[in-house]
């Protein structure tokens, strides 16, 4: 298993010991597992292993070198919302004609430098963006493959930040309006008709929204193929939920065996862009427990892990398992908030958490894998962590820890 608590009591990413990580690597720390997020990869390969595919990993659920270039050996394409991502992909050897291009606000220099790549499409939102798009395009003597994001107004049932297929969210283009998009780039010669994309939201643990949001979107191809418009890939888009606490994460075959008898005999290539649910489950932080504060209202495990590393519980108030990587040494569990060194009350990893803890001991928050370090920052001038992939018996370090000099580096003082 990828993760596991031995006999002794320890827990261990693959065959190593978190404990030993700490000590070589030091702490705040993320720990990924190779072995999880391959598997999890080929969960969703072979699920759709009956129609011609592409499994797009989205990149900004974790966005490091070495996580790319693992999902790349195995043939995975990519999902990037900015020229940055794309710079990423490039730099971690990956194939850039398996890349779909996302994201409402791309400016024209992203376009161009997406076109020069030869990605394999843009996932156009707007009508505007279609317009920036067709003008690049032709400035470069070039055709752009254009897949238009629908907003197929199905409600997800997640969390508001997280929900993208309202139409009140800003996300992709609506039923109607579509058709005229799509008629707009079949009359240029410098855009080109490839796909339909359609992205509901994050997190979603029920098949139904994805079966809706697929009935749309065949009406709409259907509509537009009576136009003498085809469509030849139909982008399904990502948001599978993993388990935080007592979730039940959706069946991939079930998901796929869903879509599949909704599709029928169609003749199209799947593509889905997948996040979350391929490294989320695939990573923890390390964390050390650097002081413990009682008083009569409350418990205070104070460690040194803080919002800057992880701000999705004061984000989303999003909820991450909260666990010693040795079991119990102290005598008995308190309820205990996990908060961290950063001046805001806002500054916790967990709130209410019953815990045999004492100081100086190592906690891990489970589930880290996915908009964990990718969102963190420097606030309070505090470096970034560091970032480690287990693989086996073997550690790498994928990302050094920062150092205060580095925060400054590209600062400059008044002449």
């Amino acid at each position: 298993m990828s993760f596991s608590r031995r006999p002794d009591g320890e827990l261990h990413v693959e065959d190593i010991a978190c404990s030993e990580l700490a000590s070589r690597y030091g702490t705040p720390l993320y720990v990924y597992s190779r072995d999880a997020i391959e598997n999890a990869w080929r969960a969703f390969d072979s699920a759709l292993s009956g129609r011609p595919h592409l499994v797009c990993y989205a990149l900004k659920a974790n966005s490091n070198l070495a996580v790319l270039n693992l999902l790349g050996r195995l043939g995975s394409g990519f999902d990037i919302v900015s020229v940055g991502e794309l710079a990423r992909v490039k730099a971690a050897g990956c194939d850039l004609s398996k890349v779909v291009f996302s994201g409402v606000g791309k400016s024209p220099d992203e376009m161009a430098t997406a076109l020069s790549e030869g990605i394999k499409c843009f996932n156009v939102e707007s009508v505007a963006e279609l317009d920036a798009l067709a003008e690049v395009a032709s400035a470069h003597g070039a055709v752009a493959p254009v897949s238009v994001r629908i907003n197929p107004d199905v409600d997800a049932g997640t969390h508001p930040y997280i929900s993208t297929g309202l139409k009140e969210n800003k996300f992709g283009i609506d039923t109607v309006s579509a058709v005229g998009a799509y008629r707009k780039i079949a009359d240029n010669a410098h855009l080109e008709v490839t796909g339909m994309d359609c992205h509901i939201g994050s997190q979603l643990t029920d098949i139904a929204p994805y079966r809706d949001a697929l009935k749309r979107l065949l009406k709409l191809c259907d509509s537009l193929h009576e136009q003498g418009i085809k469509i030849k890939h139909l982008d399904l888009g990502g948001g599978q939920g993993i388990r935080y606490k007592d979730e039940q994460p959706i069946d991939l075959n079930s998901w796929a065996q869903a879509m599949d008898e909704v599709l029928g005999d169609r003749d199209v290539e799947i593509i889905v862009e997948p996040g979350r649910s391929i490294v989320g489950n695939a990573g923890l932080l390390l964390t050390t427990v650097r002081y413990l504060k009682h008083s009569d209202d409350k418990n205070f495990a104070i460690v040194d892990a803080a919002m800057n590393d992880l701000i999705r519980p004061a984000l989303y108030s999003a909820w991450q398992d909260i666990v010693p990587v040795k079991e119990a040494s102290a005598s008995k569990k308190l309820n205990y908030d996990i908060v961290g060194p950063v001046c805001e009350s806002a500054d916790f990893l967990g709130k209410d958490r019953q815990l045999a803890i004492e100081q100086d001991e190592l906690l891990a928050v489970m589930s880290s894998g996915a908009y964990c370090f990718v969102m963190s920052s420097n606030y309070n001038s505090r470096p970034r962590a560091a970032e480690v992939i287990v693989d086996g018996g073997d550690s790498h370090i994928v990302r050094k820890r920062e150092t205060i000099e580095e925060l400054f580096a590209g600062e400059s003082l008044l002449p």
